[in-house]
């Protein structure tokens, strides 16, 4: 899927805000801790997609309750749902000065989050899902096809929204950090964009 560019400075994709907050000290303890000597910013922003994939509970999953919202705290207490995933994988990517983007689908019935990667050289963004695998899941890091958790099915009125966001979609940011848990977040997700 070709992502049509938000906003028209790439440096856009490089900023910190509260919610992709990469200048914490956890997000760049992390982000260090997977540099590897080489510098190589392909195997950097796989292993970032790696950690948050399968380091990070999608709190869904996992049966917890904490709903988290900003980077470091995803970082911090190993858990999420999919679009606190993708802040935090968006997060450890701008820590090390490789663009990063928010995107969206509507599977289901409900938005759900990924990021995206653009690597220097490359002349597009590369759509990434870090919501953790599971049975019937099988998201992978890949700059060349899309190795997605899940594809839309446009016969059930599915849909890839072709933006990349510089910052978390206003919707999904307010959803998170109203919710009190997630329990009370479930029946509250964003339905459309």
């Amino acid at each position: 899927m070709e992502l049509i560019q938000q906003v028209p400075q790439l440096s856009a994709y490089l900023a910190a805000d509260d919610a992709i907050d990469h200048r914490h000290p956890l997000v760049l303890k992390v982000a260090a801790g997977l540099r590897s000597d080489s510098g190589d910013a392909y195997a950097y922003a796989k292993a970032a997609f790696d950690f948050v994939r399968d380091a990070i509970a999608h709190s869904g999953d996992a049966g917890d309750p904490r709903v988290t919202w900003r980077a470091s705290d995803v970082l911090g207490q190993r858990t999420g749902v999919c679009y606190a995933k993708a802040h935090a994988l968006t997060a450890l990517l701008r820590a090390e000065g490789i663009p990063a983007a928010l995107c969206y689908q509507r599977l289901g019935g409900v938005v759900h989050g990924l990021a995206a990667v653009r690597l220097k050289g490359r002349e597009r963004w590369a759509r990434q899902d870090p919501r953790g695998n599971k049975a019937g899941v099988d998201a992978q890091f890949s700059l060349d096809e899309e190795r997605l958790a899940f594809s839309v099915r446009p016969e059930s009125s599915e849909v890839d929204y072709p933006v990349a966001y510089a910052a978390p979609h206003p919707v999904v940011l307010h959803t998170l950090r109203t919710a009190p848990d997630r329990q009370s977040l479930w029946p509250h997700l964003p339905t459309e964009l």
